[in-house]
């Protein structure tokens, strides 16, 4: 059975800066950094902020458009994780979408939450960017 990884940032005391954040991603920051800029430079409203939460003891950046959450990060060793959650009605969104087929098969097939799903990956490299960028486009998009 495989070894679940488990995600930093778990002390209350410790506020995650950007200096933090990119030192525990090491190269991977370009990563981290193009995601931030890319909502900042292309959509209004747009914020994120970091918040402790005691049902996981760990702290997750979220980013909002207005009252929206579009995204979760929650850092891991030396990468991160962005989540997101859709209702039923992206599906023919992203079924027609040019994400990876991976992408649109693990939402078909993920457990639902009441009446949403979430789609959600590990950013390894500049293609897994480029699908987190496509999601936030369709994300923001969404009524």
């Amino acid at each position: 059975m495989a070894e679940k990884e488990e995600m930093i940032l778990s002390d209350r005391q410790v506020i995650p800066t950007d200096e933090y954040i990119f030192s525990i991603l090491g190269e991977k920051k370009i990563f981290w950094h193009n995601i931030i800029s890319y909502t900042a430079d292309n959509f209004k409203d747009i914020s994120g902020v970091w918040n402790y939460y005691n049902d996981g003891n760990k702290w997750l950046y979220k980013l909002t458009q207005k009252k929206k959450t579009v995204l979760w990060g929650a850092m891991y060793k030396d990468t991160f994780r962005i989540t997101f959650y859709f209702g039923d009605k992206v599906e023919p969104i992203l079924e027609n979408s040019e994400l990876p087929l991976k992408i649109r098969e693990d939402f078909k097939t993920s457990k639902r939450y009441g009446k949403i799903r979430a789609v959600s990956l590990k950013v390894f490299s500049a293609s897994d960017v480029e699908s987190v960028k496509k999601l936030i486009a369709i994300k923001i998009k969404l009524k």
